[in-house]
């Protein structure tokens, strides 16, 4: 058995494809009516079709998991994401752990979170 995809809801999923793809380059491989695959196996779902499967309301930055990146150039990342969507909502601007990785934390325009760190 082998991971296939992850799947994240989001509201407008035009809006999370244009995300995902200005920041992260992943690009559309299959649009299914509410249900968008991209690359490197990153799923949209429209929230409202997401509800009807798992009948409960759906919770934005919940805080309970992460979409992990990495960029050698974390500062030119930052430039980007800041050119482009300077509204963006940061857990944790640009922060060096103990160990001498670099990583920053924000959400996306649903609350999806997402980690960008330098490589390991």
């Amino acid at each position: 058995m082998k991971l296939k995809n992850v799947l994240i809801v989001v509201k407008d999923i035009e809006r999370s494809r244009r995300f995902y793809h200005d920041l992260f380059g992943l690009e559309m491989i299959l649009d299914n009516d509410g249900n968008m695959i991209l690359g490197e196996g990153l799923v949209l779902q429209e929230e409202k079709y997401w509800k009807e499967f798992i009948e409960k309301e759906i919770i934005p930055e919940n805080n309970s998991c992460e979409l992990y990146f990495e960029e050698s150039d974390l500062e030119g990342f930052i430039k980007k994401l800041e050119k482009y969507y300077p509204e963006v909502k940061y857990v944790n601007r640009l922060m060096t752990h103990s160990w001498g990785q670099k990583v920053i934390r924000f959400y996306d325009p649903d609350g999806n979170l997402i980690e960008v760190g330098t490589p390991v």
